[in-house]
């Protein structure tokens, strides 16, 4: 088949190198236009190495993008990880319409952080939608879906690219050939059950030390590797990254309140929590880089005691 992709980064990229190994023709990539600083987008990259045409358009909506993509003749549009809005008169045009990838199961985690939220929330599967975009966001009827379990220490990092990412990439491949078949049902989204969740930012990857261990615990899980929860440590704005969840019992209890440090080893700083203790083990301090939570508490001459972090 003759397709389009839209999208952007290593998602994008292995999406369009999946479609071209099978022998489909990539007749042109859609990608957001360069940021002065940023680092060169990896489909862009892709793209240009293998002399397909890439068209950057600051909006979807213009008559500029919606021409460019008539010229291309499509039978499918491929959107794979898109962040611009796609309008109708966009996805319309290929022969057979547009599909879209998206990492939960919809309509639960609608949104643009709707792999950490299921983490976030302590939930055991997710997985991925494929489905047709309208103008709605994440409300076009469904075409295909596939579930993962979510692991009890799995991070957002280690869901993503062990599982969600390869079983998109998959399934994008799939539904483009039941769209160009005609074999595919599509299946409108029950509004009863929907979610939206917004972007993990400050407020929300926030560590809240009096929350249930599991909570906190479920929160760095869900920001690890980006953007991090955070928290303060020896005054500083600090993010934790890997940690472990363990059982009060296993240390003397110098903490008496969430936040307190219970203790410091070679490679850790453990932080009281209701119900239980968070051992810390990487962290990241503004302006630093990640290092072992154990060598930043010697560098910052933090022991235990009822000084709270945060």
């Amino acid at each position: 088949m003759r397709i389009a992709i839209i999208g952007q980064q290593d998602f994008g990229k292995a999406a369009m190198e999946a479609f071209i190994a099978r022998g489909d023709e990539v007749a042109g990539v859609f990608c957001i236009p360069d940021k002065p600083g940023t680092k060169i987008d990896a489909l862009r990259e892709a793209a240009h190495l293998r002399d397909l045409p890439v068209l950057q358009f600051s909006s979807l909506r213009s008559s500029f993008a919606q021409d460019a993509l008539r010229e291309l003749k499509v039978d499918l549009g491929v959107m794979a990880y898109v962040v611009q809005f796609a309008p109708q008169e966009f996805v319309n045009i290929p022969k057979h319409g547009t599909i879209q990838f998206h990492p939960s199961l919809l309509p639960r985690h609608r949104g643009p952080s709707s792999i950490s939220w299921p983490i976030a929330l302590g939930q055991t599967e997710t997985g991925i939608t494929i489905f047709r975009p309208t103008d709605g966001l994440d409300e076009g009827p469904v075409i295909l879906q596939k579930s993962c379990p979510i692991g009890p220490d799995e991070t957002l990092g280690e869901l993503y690219f062990n599982k969600l990412f390869p079983m998109g990439v998959s399934a994008l491949l799939e539904a483009a050939d039941l769209v160009v078949a005609g074999k595919h049902e599509e299946r409108v989204q029950d509004e009863s059950l929907a979610t939206y969740e917004g972007w993990f930012h400050d407020e929300e990857s926030r560590i809240n030390w009096a929350n249930h261990v599991d909570q906190v615990y479920n929160l760095i899980r869900s920001c690890n590797p980006a953007p991090g929860a955070w928290t303060t440590l020896a005054g500083q704005k600090t993010w934790v990254y890997d940690c472990r969840k363990i059982a009060m019992g296993k240390f003397a209890g110098v903490g008496h309140k969430p936040g307190d440090i219970e203790a410091v080893t070679e490679t850790s700083i453990i932080v009281k929590s209701h119900g239980g203790l968070i051992e810390v083990l990487k962290v990241k301090a503004e302006g630093g880089k990640k290092m072992n939570a154990g060598e930043f508490a010697r560098m910052h001459g933090l022991v235990a005691s009822t000084s709270s972090p945060a």
